[in-house]
Parts: C-alpha cells; structure tokens; sequence
C-alpha cells in the first residue's frame, strides 16, 4: 500500500513539475515581447503626433494627410495640438510618452525649446521624428520636411524680379525661432543681400496669422503709404492677410508673395493678386513621415533627414495645381 502511494506522490510530483515548466516557458516569452520597444508586422502600432497649432490651413493639411495615410495602413495616430505654445507641446509630448506610443512625431514650434524633453524620450526607448519643422536635438531620429532656405530665396528673387530690382518691401514673418521663421528668413536676406536696390523698410511677425497680419499691414499701410512697392510673406496665410489689408485701401499693384500654395494662395495667384506662392507638399511629408515612424518602431534603419522640394507656382502653371 505505501508502495502505490508513493507511486501517486511521484506521479503527481511529476506532473506539477512539467506543469511550472511550461508555465515558466510561456511567461519568459511573453516578458521578452513586452520588454522590447520593436514591433512586428502583426503587432498593432500607435504613432503620437504633436503639432505646434492648427488654426493655419498648411498645419491641418499635413495633419489630415498623416491622418488619411495611418488609417489606410492600419496604424493608431494620436493628435494632439500644442495650441502655439512651447509649455503645452512639452507636456502632451510627455503625455504621449506616457500612452506608451511606439513612435512620436513632433512638429516643433522652436527649434530648440523641446530639444531636452525629446532627447529624453529617445534616451528613454522612444524613437522620436520631426516632420515640417526642424528641430536641432542631435538625438532625433529623422526629419522628413522641405528647404526652407530655398523657399525663402525663391519667393524673394520674384519679388526682385517683379520690381527690377529697386524698391521697399515689407516682411512678414513666421513665430519667431521657428525653422520655417529663421531660415526662410535667410534664404530672404540671402537674396536681399545680393539686390542692394531692394530696401527693407519695416519686418514683423505675424506667428503665420492671416489676421495677425492684416492688423499689422493696415498699421505699416498708415506708417509707410505708397512708400511700401512690396509685401514678402513667410506663408499664405499672412501673405493673404496683407492682401486684404492692400485690398481695403485699393492698393491692388503690390505685388504679394507667400509660402505652401493653400488654396487660397493659389487662387490669389490665379486671380493676379499674389504674383506668386511656393508650394510645399504636404501630402507628401505626411505619407513620408507616417511610413518613417512606423519603420522606427520596428527597429528598421531609416535616414536622418528625407527633403521634399518645393515648387514655384505662377500664373503659368497655377492651373496645375488648382486641380
């Protein structure tokens, strides 16, 4: 009789042994899995986006774009807007990171003001991309946008070509430390530099407001009168803005130019009042960046920096992109 309940004991001793093992088995699979900061093809994946505002046309047309682009593939976006100000970008990028999203995307209202919250993001596991405008951290992952130095020289060499070189131009600019602000504004003064006619009489920032700068133009209007031969604006929207404020005072010869080709730019140059808008993608950036973020997230290699051009729009070829 102790022999066959010995025998039990054994049996049973051995059964709750292959038991625990293979319990052991499963649980370091799935400890390895959740450990690691790399997705599967199979593995759901959530991308965060955090855009410095919305309220311009360019910022909603990327954030639509990237939206279109996360669902076709089957990737979980999560916008937030940073509403213009740099403490709020700071903390919805700590909140992202909270959600645990498998990659961040940031487009920065400054160029250095959340370099230290996003390196620590990165230090922490979290790949982090900029797309649009450009962020100075060494740490960042890659930055999908479009060389604003170029936009800047392009839109003022129309301006000096529309004036023959001799005039006043007034400037209006982007949020101050912005990259699409500072080096648009060298690529402006690159050519200013080179076109000693041209004389740049007053400069403000107009944060890329329309209304913003209708205010201020109708402010320069009453300083400066017909002294004013030209408007450079660092996007449409405050490109339109002084279109109106021009327009109110029948000043419809000033010739305009601005930055992205909205729509709205792009029925200005249509209708002769901008002469001309340099168009950046935002369809392409948004598909780019999206396909970027999700290649991090799986610990695939992608390059530092992808450069979509941009594109001067005319009357000659406005119609193109009208349709």
């Amino acid at each position: 009789m102790k022999k066959i309940k010995g025998s039990l004991l054994l049996l049973v001793l051995l059964i709750m042994t292959t038991m625990v093992a293979a319990c052991s088995s499963n649980l370091e699979t799935s400890s390895g899995s959740g450990d690691s900061k790399q997705k599967n093809n199979s593995d759901s994946i959530k991308i965060g986006f955090q855009v410095y505002g919305l309220r311009g046309e360019f910022a909603t047309n990327l954030t639509e774009a990237m939206k279109a682009h996360a669902k076709e593939i089957g990737v979980d976006l999560v916008v937030m807007d940073g509403n213009y100000d740099v403490s709020t970008a700071i903390s919805q990028l700590k909140n992202l990171e909270s959600q645990k999203v498998d990659a961040i995307i940031v487009n920065p209202i400054d160029e250095e003001a959340l370099n230290a919250t996003v390196d620590e993001i990165i230090n922490a596991g979290t790949p982090v991309l900029g797309v649009n405008a450009f962020l100075t951290s060494e740490k960042l992952n890659s930055y999908i946008g479009s060389p604003d130095v170029v936009a800047g020289e392009t839109e003022t060499q129309q301006i000096v070509d529309s004036l023959g070189g001799k005039g006043n131009v007034v400037l209006l600019e982007g949020p101050i430390g912005q990259t699409g602000q500072t080096k648009r504004r060298e690529g402006i003064d690159n050519i200013l530099e080179k076109n000693k006619g041209i004389k740049l009489i007053a400069e403000q920032t107009a944060n890329w407001s329309r209304a913003e700068a209708m205010t201020i133009m109708e402010n320069w209007i009453q300083t400066h009168g017909d002294k004013i031969n030209a408007v450079i604006a660092q996007n449409d929207e405050m490109a339109i803005g002084a279109i109106n404020a021009l327009r109110s005072k029948g000043m419809t010869d000033v010739p305009v130019v601005g930055v992205d080709g909205v729509h709205d730019a792009l029925q200005a140059v249509k209708k002769g009042e901008m002469i001309a808008t340099v168009y950046q993608n935002a369809l392409e950036q948004g598909k780019t960046v999206v396909d970027m973020a999700v290649k991090a997230a799986k610990g695939e290699t992608i390059e530092k920096r992808y450069e979509i051009p941009f594109e001067l729009v005319t009357d000659e070829n406005v119609d193109e992109y009208l349709k």
